[in-house]
């Protein structure tokens, strides 16, 4: 039997120091984590509190540091792109600054199911836990309907949603970003830009169908009537079949990668050629983008900016530093690659589908 298990009652700092045979005054340092320690003596009280079964008291550490030393996470969905490598940045800010997150995923059958109580009770969870802080990452659809009630005295920032009234909010910017896709195809020369959507409920998406269609205008462009799709690779395929159809659709700009790897494939099916016949252009530059064929020209999202951003913010408020509501923008840039083109006139006529024999 391990002497962890011979000590099932809580284990005292003195009883780590005897066994460290070191002072208790060294063996709270280790257990706050302070840095002043050589390393060979702090890995002989970790070794020490192992065997012990050691675990140190958060409630009162929280007393002594003001803080549990810990910020809650809320997270709608783990299926996207933007949402782990938010995540991933929030986890490494927090390992720099000395927090531990707690994450907790709401996770729903359906979009329709994020009622008031599933994502209100995670929230409420979070503030009866050891945590200082909440980050909640979450669409403002959803928001919506979800009527979020945060813990009163509890600091809590929202990634994503777009900006509301009474609190902090933190996004990329989607306008920039759009702006910058459209902007691109038009300075090679393309008299116009299709543009497949994502869905319409999104906040995200909205804002670069807005600005898509605000830039051609601005410039006098004809605006054509946008493909809608729901982020997938599928509907990005069904709207490159459609787009191969139209021989003046010689640029598009793609709400995010996911449809516009769809979009490739149809394209190419049909035998048109990308950028020769048509430019694309994606939106969240994820890690495959860059090995798509042709490789993709997309706007890159900073993402990890994001999750730093949201733990510093919720950290300055931790320590009592007043923020003021609203969005913080997290700047985007332009990633030219092999999938956009001077503009060379309409494609050609697209190859029929082949027709299985019946």
């Amino acid at each position: 039997m391990s002497l962890a298990n011979e000590h099932p009652r809580s284990v005292s700092l003195r009883e780590v120091a005897q066994r460290a045979g070191v002072s208790g005054q060294t063996v709270s340092r280790v257990a706050n984590n302070v840095p002043n320690v050589a390393e060979p003596t702090r890995q002989k009280v970790l070794a020490a509190m192992s065997e012990l079964g050691y675990r140190p008291n958060v409630a009162a550490r929280a007393l002594r540091r003001g803080a549990f030393g810990s910020i809650g996470v809320v997270v709608f969905t783990l299926d996207t792109l933007g949402n782990i490598r938010t995540i991933a940045g929030i986890v490494a800010e927090a390992a720099r600054r000395d927090y531990a997150v707690e994450l907790i995923q709401v996770q729903p059958a359906t979009e329709d199911d994020a009622t008031e109580g599933q994502v209100s009770s995670a929230l409420s969870r979070l503030g009866q836990d050891a945590v200082d802080g909440i980050i909640v990452i979450i669409e403002s659809h959803l928001i919506s309907k979800s009527a979020l009630q945060f813990p009163d005295g509890i600091p809590s920032i929202i990634v994503e949603a777009g900006a509301r009234p009474d609190r902090p909010s933190i996004n990329g910017d989607q306008t920039e970003g759009a702006r910058l896709a459209v902007r691109h195809l038009l300075d090679l020369g393309h008299p116009t830009v299709w543009h497949v959507a994502g869905p319409p409920e999104s906040n995200s998406a909205r804002e670069r169908t807005e600005t898509w269609r605000e830039t051609l205008l601005a410039e006098g462009r004809p605006v054509p009537e946008p493909f809608h799709g729901d982020w997938s690779a599928e509907a990005g395929y069904r709207a490159g079949m459609q787009l191969a159809d139209i021989p003046e659709a010689t640029a598009v700009f793609v709400s995010n990668d996911q449809m516009a790897l769809g979009l490739l494939r149809a394209l190419h099916e049909r035998g048109i050629r990308v950028p020769q016949d048509v430019s694309v252009v994606g939106f969240d530059d994820m890690d495959e983008a860059a090995h798509f064929w042709p490789p993709l020209t997309t706007v890159h999202q900073f993402f990890e900016d994001a999750g730093s951003l949201a733990v510093s913010l919720i950290i300055d408020e931790i320590q009592g530093r007043d923020l003021e509501p609203g969005e913080r923008k997290v700047g985007v840039e332009l990633v030219p690659r092999q999938s956009s083109g001077p503009y060379s006139g309409p494609h050609r006529i697209p190859t029929p589908i082949p027709q299985e024999d019946s």
